[in-house]
């Protein structure tokens, strides 16, 4: 399986590692900003700043702001959504819904930053494979507030996915900062996971400290 790593027992360090964080300014335990340099001093493998709701000029402000923090800890800053912003920014990449991949065109439109899309349905993971996402995230794989109603996916769905695509895919949806959890859903074949509210609010008692629950 292309996504599967090696091992099935990680240190708190070596978690973070697999985490893909994606941004909420309105969860944030912090001034936004402060929240994601406490972030990035853990170093997850990368930073998705998700905020849709904000125009393009004051995503592109705020773009700037948070890859200028980024660069400084060398953790890739990925857009979402805004792929003008990412091109002006030089992001390391950028992240779109499948909708919007299919509208610009895939890879083509974007063929100097690595670009990654999310899906719901295998369907969908091979469409957008097929459109030049060099990575996925699927979801909802876990109960979420963010999908109310609606029940999660599941590892068996997780790996379906793993095994379809050759990029990597990463879970999302209901994933905390919980040891056992991220151990269970890299095991089931996903490269790492996306956390949002967990990072958001996540507030270490000293940087560098092992900070997942067991």
């Amino acid at each position: 399986m292309y996504n599967k790593r090696d091992r099935t027992k990680y240190s708190g360090k070596e978690l973070w590692s697999a985490v893909t964080v994606v941004t909420d300014r309105k969860l944030a335990a912090r001034p936004f900003l402060e929240q994601i340099e406490i972030l990035c001093r853990e170093r997850p493998e990368r930073i998705i700043l998700r905020e849709k709701d904000l125009s393009p000029e004051a995503y592109e402000e705020l773009g700037k702001k948070v890859k200028n923090i980024c660069d400084a800890y060398q953790i890739p800053c990925f857009y979402h959504t805004y792929g003008d912003a990412a091109i002006k920014a030089g992001a390391a990449g950028l992240h779109l819904p499948l909708p919007v991949l299919r509208e610009k065109g895939g890879k083509a439109s974007y063929p100097n930053m690595i670009l990654g899309s999310s899906v719901h349905s295998l369907e969908e993971a091979e469409e957008a494979f097929s459109l030049g996402a060099e990575y996925l995230t699927a979801g909802h794989i876990y109960a979420t507030d963010c999908k109310k109603g609606l029940p999660p996916r599941g590892t068996a769905f997780l790996e379906e996915i793993c095994r379809a695509v050759p990029v990597p895919v990463y879970a999302i949806g209901g994933i905390r900062l919980e040891q056992e959890q991220i151990e269970k859903t890299l095991a089931a074949g996903a490269r790492g996971v996306c956390i949002m509210s967990g990072a958001m609010r996540y507030l270490p008692q000293g940087f560098g400290s092992d900070s997942f629950r067991h």
